[in-house]
């Protein structure tokens, strides 16, 4: 029989593999406890983010998020307040749309893009806003323009309106009543129509200005639509020759240098040369316009004569004996070289010489006192200064906006004030160089009130005007040698109330192209029935 030999039973077998089991049980919740933490801490994590986030959004940009979701939610409707209209000194509206104005009134564009948000009394510039463009509309934008008023509504997500939650009238932007006058401005653009010119016509007692005319001019309908083509066109529709182009002012200036000559003491009034139609200075010759057009001689000729004449020797020698010197420092009394400070932009200063000792020639002078060297003047500027002699010496501002008199006495004397006039008078009259006056001239100085070829109102005289040619001479681009014709006039003579001047750029001779605008103007603000044949023109006088 065989002994039994203890081995392995199988409860001994379970026993030890369930043992086994139970360690392995063991080993592997202790790692599924660990990850749990893991979790717990992902979980603990998300859940202060998202906290953090809402602390975010509710507590610190609660209120920003409440701004964005009223913006989507409520909208700013902006009621344009109606603009200023721009009226004339007798209550008509000016046309902000006509070519016969656009220099002086200007034209509205839209507002820019860095231009929305800027304020102007009290107001906002909105995108799609009209805003003054050049002119009197730029010049006084802030009382035109008014304050903008709002509709605040309510809108769905559709952008549908649900609700109107409040309204803010606009506030109408004031009338501009200015100096102007309608009639004449229409009057002064259809003269110089189609020509390049600056026309000024103002009252030589305060300085009110009637009309400013520019030509070429422009549509203001058509700025949006063309300006890259007005710009580059070559006769410059933008330029206002009125107040910004700077012409040699020719002979109209020398008024200016009778009046140096005579208050510096340099020269007697009584004062006469004896014209041989040519001054000779070594090598170079000076004539007078009468000698080199028609080898005339004027003979012997005291101040008033030579202005009626405008004997350029006469004031070839008066120039000489007065010196550079005084002859500008009484341009600058007179207005010119400096801006006049009309209220619109873009004014040219215009120029005056420096005369000095080096450099400074006999010849230079000659040239200064007739108008020519580098003398440079706007329409404006000679305007001021023919104001000035009409008024007695008293200069005065010129301005578009009534109510803004400043005037001051430039002190000069009475009796040189009289040789003037009876210079510009004669100018004007038979004998003279403004021949297309010659008729109305001699029929007002014996106190008619018809002409050859002009008729006053029933029961009127003809006024007498005081007036003075002018012919610049310049050299072209081309390099040929071309003139501006220049006329600058008053009226009534003795009382005047009304003045006109004219430039015609490149023109001519002023007595042909000038002189024929002022008469249409004149003949416009005295209600002259004016018939005058202009076509017959054919270049007579200075």
């Amino acid at each position: 029989m065989k002994k039994f030999r203890p081995g392995v039973s199988f409860g001994d077998f379970v026993v030890k593999d369930m043992a086994a089991a139970r360690s392995r049980i063991k080993e592997e919740g202790q790692r599924d406890f660990r990850r749990g933490w893991l979790i717990w801490l992902g979980v603990v994590l998300a859940i202060g983010t998202l906290v953090v986030r809402l602390v975010d959004l509710q507590l610190i940009q609660g209120e920003r998020f409440r701004v964005l979701a009223d913006e989507n939610r409520i909208k700013q409707i902006v009621l344009p307040a109606p603009r200023g209209k721009i009226v004339d000194r007798k209550g008509g509206v000016m046309t902000p749309g006509s070519e016969t104005s656009a220099h002086v009134i200007g034209y509205l564009g839209q507002v820019k893009e860095d231009e929305v948000g800027l304020l102007t009394q009290g107001g906002k510039y909105h995108a799609g806003s009209l805003v003054g463009r050049t002119g009197l509309e730029e010049q006084y934008e802030s009382v035109l323009k008014g304050i903008d008023g709002g509709l605040i509504v309510e809108v769905d997500t559709q952008g549908e309106v649900v609700r109107r939650m409040g309204r803010k009238e606009p506030i109408a932007g004031k009338d501009v009543q200015v100096t102007l006058d309608g009639g004449l401005q229409d009057a002064a653009y259809t003269a110089v129509k189609e020509k390049k010119a600056g026309v000024v016509v103002s009252d030589p007692r305060n300085g009110e200005v009637l009309a400013l005319v520019s030509s070429p001019s422009f549509d203001p309908n058509e700025v949006s639509a063309k300006f890259d083509v007005l710009s580059s066109q070559e006769d410059l529709p933008f330029f206002n020759r009125a107040i910004s182009g700077a012409y040699a002012p020719g002979s109209t200036f020398k008024m200016i240098t009778t009046i140096a000559a005579i208050e510096s003491g340099k020269v007697e009034p009584r004062y006469t040369y004896n014209d041989s139609g040519i001054i000779i200075v070594g090598p170079y010759k000076y004539t007078n316009w009468y000698f080199t057009k028609r080898g005339g001689m004027e003979g012997v000729v005291g101040f008033s004569r030579a202005i009626t004449r405008s004997t350029d020797t006469f004031f070839y020698k008066i120039g000489e004996l007065t010196g550079p010197g005084k002859i500008v420092e009484w341009a600058r009394k007179l207005g010119l070289g400096e801006k006049t400070e009309v209220d619109l932009a873009g004014e040219s200063p215009g120029w005056l010489p420096e005369p000095t000792e080096k450099g400074w020639y006999l010849g230079n002078t000659y040239h200064l006192a007739i108008g020519q060297e580098d003398t440079l003047a706007t329409p404006l500027q000679i305007n001021v200064m023919t104001n000035t002699l009409a008024n007695g010496g008293r200069k005065c501002k010129p301005h578009l906006v009534s109510n803004n008199d400043q005037c001051f006495d430039v002190q000069i004397s009475g009796e040189i004030l009289e040789i003037i006039k009876k210079g510009m008078v004669g100018a004007c009259s038979p004998g003279g160089t403004a021949f297309p006056f010659f008729d109305w001239n001699e029929a007002a100085l014996v106190n008619r009130g018809s002409a050859s070829f002009a008729k006053a109102s029933e029961g009127q005289s003809l006024p007498v005007i005081a007036c003075k040619t002018g012919t610049a001479e310049y050299v072209a681009e081309t390099g040929v040698l071309r003139t501006h014709g220049w006329l600058t006039a008053y009226a009534p003579a003795d009382n005047p109330e009304i003045s006109a001047t004219v430039v015609i750029e490149g023109g001519g001779e002023g007595s042909d192209v000038a002189a024929p605008v002022v008469r249409k103007i004149f003949a416009e603000y005295f209600g002259v029935e004016d018939r005058y044949p202009y076509g017959s023109i054919r270049g007579q006088g200075e």
